[in-house]
């Protein structure tokens, strides 16, 4: 039998909106106020995070761990100030097939793995 507790490391899938985000030195950024990703490629790209100084972005990068108690960030105290906002209004989605079929690109676009974003038609 498996016992959850809160130091056992969850999914960012299942990570909730006001869970404490912290520095590497264990300083409290704010708290989680949405996760970044793309669930039909389970692609976590990163934290919205709500702090004093408003809506900060965390790269998924610098995300150390994920418990049901805490995010542990790899960021320095000073990195930590200096966060970025999250920049832009436009909803992007993951293109999964801008690499599919057998032309040049498709085939550069599936050994180099590259992300390829495109702008969601509503």
């Amino acid at each position: 039998m498996f016992l959850v507790t809160e130091e056992t490391p969850i999914a960012y899938t299942v990570l909730q909106k006001g869970t404490p985000v912290f520095t590497s030195d264990g300083i409290e950024i704010g708290r989680v106020e949405h996760v970044l990703q793309d669930p039909s490629l389970d692609l976590f790209d990163g934290l919205a995070v709500k702090t004093g100084t408003g809506l900060r972005f965390v790269d998924a990068d610098r995300v150390g761990g994920i418990t049901a108690a805490a995010v542990q960030t790899t960021l320095t105290d000073e990195e930590a100030r200096s966060l970025p906002e999250p920049q832009g209004s436009e909803v992007l989605d993951a293109d999964p097939d801008e690499y599919g079929g057998n032309g040049l690109s498709a085939w550069f676009g599936r050994m180099f793995l590259r992300e390829h974003w495109m702008r969601r038609k509503d």
